[in-house]
């Protein structure tokens, strides 16, 4: 594959990840899982230090972008921005009015990840599984914490950009979601979409603290820890499946900046259960076929992989 070609693929997996974290439930660290670039994710970000950015101040830019990894970096992280700037109201849209079909897409998505990532455990033992465990109760409890009402004050943005930007990092929890926890969810979705700069470079900053001192951890786990470290990222990604179930109801309300009214708490229930309380159709074979549709993409992928490195 040329070059061109090669940032063109990895710009489109950025998108792909920025798209993830939008989602409320989904993460972008599983994408990253997903198309394989997971680990040079890591390496790269770790690449970041003061050796950097010595050669950074030095002016001795070839050397600082060889070191970063540049080429990768820059297609992803504009990948990931462009899905930003771009994808957002899409992604309300179909949150508003198709959720079963994306909440379902997704579902699929993470729940035969969860198992490839599972593949790559070496060696099974009782810690193993109990990093697992540890892993999907982590997650779940994440997914059933109630978001709360929080200050706008610049710190905080800045603090809650340095949470959010685990998604990144870790596979199964969902920046989004750790937004709606933190109260900001809906206050970064509206400063993108309208464009306050302020407010988008103060949460940024946060970003890019936040993942160069997360990826040195997530990295030395895998180092020293492998197989913990992989139980524990698919524990995560299980007991996310909780948050991304296609058949929600809403126990609580409030009202968006554009005057609508939105769940802020809801409860998974059966599809039948989901009829008799909103009324809806289920949609249930539709929902099967975009669980299906995640679970073939991923394999897709998964194959397409495979054979470029066999």
């Amino acid at each position: 594959m040329s070059k061109f070609k090669t940032h063109i693929l990895t710009f489109f997996k950025g998108m792909a990840m920025g798209g993830a974290d939008v989602v409320p439930g989904v993460s972008g660290g599983t994408i990253a899982f997903i198309t394989g670039i997971y680990t040079e994710l890591l390496d790269s970000i770790k690449a970041v230090d003061a050796d950097a950015f010595r050669l950074l101040f030095s002016f001795k830019l070839k050397d600082f972008w060889k070191k970063i990894n540049g080429n990768f970096l820059l297609p992803l992280f504009l990948g990931i921005l462009t899905s930003l700037l771009s994808l957002v109201q899409l992604i309300k849209y179909l949150l508003e009015y198709e959720a079963i079909s994306l909440w379902s897409f997704f579902f699929g998505l993470i729940i035969i990840s969860s198992l490839l990532v599972l593949r790559e455990i070496k060696k099974w033992n009782p810690q193993v599984v109990i990093s697992m465990f540890i892993g999907i109760a982590i997650a779940f409890w994440i997914t059933v914490t109630s978001p709360s009402e929080t200050t706008e004050a610049y710190w905080f943005i800045f603090l809650s950009g340095c949470i959010a930007i685990c998604a990144m990092i870790l596979p199964g929890i969902s920046g989004a979601f750790l937004l709606l926890i933190l109260g900001k969810y809906q206050f970064i979705i509206d400063s993108i979409s309208n464009k306050d700069i302020a407010v988008i470079a103060v949460f940024g900053l946060g970003c890019i603290v936040g993942i160069l001192t997360f990826a040195r951890a997530v990295s030395w786990l895998l180092k020293n820890y492998h197989d913990l470290a992989v139980a524990l990222l698919s524990g995560f990604m299980i007991g996310s499946l909780n948050k991304v179930w296609p058949w929600k109801v809403a126990l609580a309300f409030r009202i968006d900046s554009e005057g609508k009214q939105v769940a802020t708490i809801t409860e998974n229930v059966l599809p039948a259960e989901f009829f008799r309380a909103s009324g809806e159709y289920p949609m249930v074979f539709q929902a099967i076929l975009f669980i299906a549709l995640g679970i073939f993409i991923v394999v897709l992928i998964e194959k397409i992989a495979n054979r470029k490195t066999s």
